[in-house]
């Protein structure tokens, strides 16, 4: 399972006046329920009990980095009554909504980064694990020009990492 880093919103609307706090976690209360149906209400999206469930569980512990099948396993270990196909379409959902980014890796395997800001990722090869990397961090010196019809709506960077050997 992919380990998580757990962030503690106290304060949020005194932080957020001061300037220490912008952007997502702006209006937050630190209140995880509420401010999940925030998130779900300022995206458009009806809060239902499994949709309010799983974005608890998404969102509470701060970033991470889920796929579908890590969230299912969290959710029935939650005792959170839902399918994995729920699962599946909520993460989808919230993707199309903007509160999730879709990383994929190897073709087979979806993340959904709990971080829908610009930035990249490594890959740790052998522990399924995604690290983020600043975009400031990443330069693109040159990128292709798109077919005519298109754009480039952005560019996703994920750096394949394994351990040294000993």
């Amino acid at each position: 399972m992919t380990p998580s880093r757990t962030k503690v919103f106290t304060n949020v609307p005194e932080r957020a006046e001061r300037g220490e706090i912008s952007g997502q976690h702006a209006g937050l209360t630190g209140c995880p329920w509420h401010d999940v149906k925030a998130m779900l209400r300022d995206a458009g999206m009806r809060s239902t009990r499994q949709r309010i469930a799983l974005g608890w569980l998404l969102f509470a512990k701060g970033g991470r980095h889920m796929t579908a099948e890590m969230l299912y396993e969290e959710a029935i270990n939650a005792k959170v009554p839902v399918s994995l196909a729920t699962v599946y379409n909520t993460l989808h959902q919230l993707t199309v909504a903007g509160l999730l980014r879709q990383v994929a890796v190897d073709g087979s395997k979806t993340y959904f980064d709990t971080n829908a800001s610009q930035h990249h990722h490594f890959f740790v090869e052998g522990e399924n694990a995604l690290l983020d990397i600043a975009d400031d961090d990443v330069v693109v010196a040159k990128t292709p020009v798109p077919p005519e019809g298109y754009e480039i709506v952005r560019i996703d960077m994920v750096v394949r990492l394994r351990r040294k050997a000993r």
